[in-house]
């Protein structure tokens, strides 16, 4: 059984509905999952899991949340992500994904294996985003 990881930081809920959908997908797709705010995930945990899923808003300047978050991914290095699949996702209220793209850049620099280019909902998610959420999530149980 894969162990998933499932790391998010979340202010309005938008962030942690899309969390919960990667987890339904990640447990039928048959893996043990754990679900946390990124507040209580340290780099140990990151590096014990076989599969990850990092979620967070754009905030600002479409950046990452800079009091979790930020010093969250700044912490870790290619030891604890190097050749994991990962999946990002996160949503966001202005701009057009920037943030993602950005980090999805900065993870594949650790040596993340990035699955695609990270789901974005504008707002609350929708139908498609959550869809997307789950079917990410069944690929990180493989």
């Amino acid at each position: 059984m894969k162990k998933v990881l499932i790391a998010y930081w979340s202010g309005g809920g938008n962030t942690e509905t899309m969390a919960k959908q990667v987890a339904k997908g990640a447990e039928e797709g048959g893996a043990e999952v754990t679900v946390k705010p990124v507040g209580g995930v340290t780099p140990e945990t990151v590096k014990a899991a076989e599969s990850l899923a990092f979620g967070c808003p754009a905030m600002g300047a479409e950046v990452l949340e800079e009091g979790e978050m930020e010093p969250f991914i700044s912490g870790l290095s290619q030891a604890e992500v190097g050749g994991k699949p990962l999946g990002l996702f996160g949503s966001y209220d202005w701009g057009d994904g920037q943030w993602m793209r950005d980090w999805a850049e900065r993870m594949k620099g650790m040596g993340a294996k990035v699955d695609g280019e990270g789901i974005i909902a504008q707002l609350e998610p929708d139908t498609a985003a959550l869809s997307q959420c789950y079917e990410l999530g069944k690929r990180l149980a493989l």
